[in-house]
């Protein structure tokens, strides 16, 4: 079983990864991964060196083609899964307002919803950030 959980700090030197819930024009903004069915929000792996927001606005731009964008963080959280590690992330907010034409990632096509997915890459885990966000009343 996977456990997500919420932290309002967290040293900076644990965090692994960011994750960024995106809307635009009011609808998600969801990433379909060109070698999977599924959707996702946009995250990733932070590279060395790089401050955490460096990551999502990295993450964001290479995943969605993000241009113009405001973008705020909304907290630290872990995900532990049966091995019991614990691996930290920084999950933020942004409202994209502009995006470029092509996508140059791994994400096959981006989709904007008025409804969440129910076939998730991450099932156990995205619902359960999303839900974090809406509790802490950014969305």
């Amino acid at each position: 079983m996977t456990q997500v959980r919420f932290y309002d700090a967290i040293d900076d030197s644990l965090l692994k990864f960011a994750v960024i819930i995106t809307k635009s024009a009011e609808k998600w903004v969801l990433c379909k991964h060109k070698e999977r069915t599924t959707y996702e929000v946009p995250g990733g792996h932070r590279e060395a060196g790089e401050f955490i927001e460096e990551t999502a606005r990295r993450e964001l731009y290479e995943e969605t083609g993000a241009l113009e964008y405001t973008i705020m963080q909304v907290c630290a959280y872990s995900v532990q899964k049966d091995s019991g590690q614990e691996t930290f992330g920084m999950l933020y907010y942004a409202e994209v307002t502009s995006f470029e034409e092509e996508l140059h990632s791994e994400i096959e096509k981006i989709v904007l919803s008025e409804e969440l997915p129910e076939n998730w890459t991450y099932p156990e885990i995205q619902p359960k950030l999303i839900e974090e966000a809406v509790r802490r009343g950014i969305l």
